[in-house]
């Protein structure tokens, strides 16, 4: 495993409120929330950028997203809806280089994105 902060959670060396978690991620919640909710979906395999991601996982990306939509009902989120967001390297403002999905809501969010 990778040793970014995301790795290490995964491993169990760093705490994190833990929201869903199945064979191939987990959800967690963000410690420097951008919303009143505000999760990250974070697959267990360490794949660094989104521009890295190939056919092979398409089954992944495609389960991350069912997940994300999942755990958003379940926070209360459906109803009034939500967003979410991938980040790709640093112009994108990816910060953890290992793919994660966000899951924000819980307020009206504006467009276009900071």
């Amino acid at each position: 495993m990778a040793e970014t902060v995301f790795g290490k959670i995964l491993a169990g060396e760093i705490p994190a409120e833990r929201v869903y978690e199945d064979a191939f991620c987990i959800v967690i919640r963000d410690i420097a929330p951008q919303a009143p909710t505000h999760l990250l979906v974070i697959p267990k395999e360490p794949i660094a950028t989104v521009a890295d991601l190939g056919d092979e996982h398409k089954e992944l990306v495609g389960h991350m997203t069912v997940v994300a939509s999942r755990v958003a009902e379940k926070e209360g989120l459906a109803d009034d809806g939500y967003r979410l967001v991938w980040n790709c390297k640093d112009a994108g403002g990816q910060e953890v280089p290992h793919i994660h999905l966000h899951v924000l809501g819980g307020r009206q969010m504006k467009w276009p994105p900071g």
